[in-house]
């Protein structure tokens, strides 16, 4: 059986305020994206864990840790939203 963790993250841009879930693997592949196309920094992102990654405590701490992450990426990116950035939280379907 495999099991895997979707993390649901509050998005705030300006007034407007919605929900994504995601995987961990799927933010990975998001800053693998930024960093090579935007030139982030590689230890924005927390990092993988792997011994009890399912206890409740972790998941509760990395999604705090992921809604910091994405909040950082949004700051960083004022004007001009990269487009996998846009995608991965869903712009197209909250802010017009």
């Amino acid at each position: 059986v495999s099991f895997f963790q979707v993390y649901i993250i509050q998005v705030s841009v300006g007034n407007h305020q919605w929900t994504v879930k995601h995987r961990y693997s799927d933010f990975h592949d998001l800053h693998e994206k930024l960093v090579s196309e935007k030139k982030i920094d590689t230890n924005l992102l927390p990092p993988k864990k792997i011994i009890g990654k399912n206890s409740k405590s972790l998941v509760e701490k990395r999604q705090k840790e992921l809604e910091v992450y994405l909040q950082t990426l949004l700051v960083k990116f004022p004007v001009t939203t990269p487009k996998v950035l846009s995608h991965f939280l869903h712009f197209h379907l909250y802010v017009s």
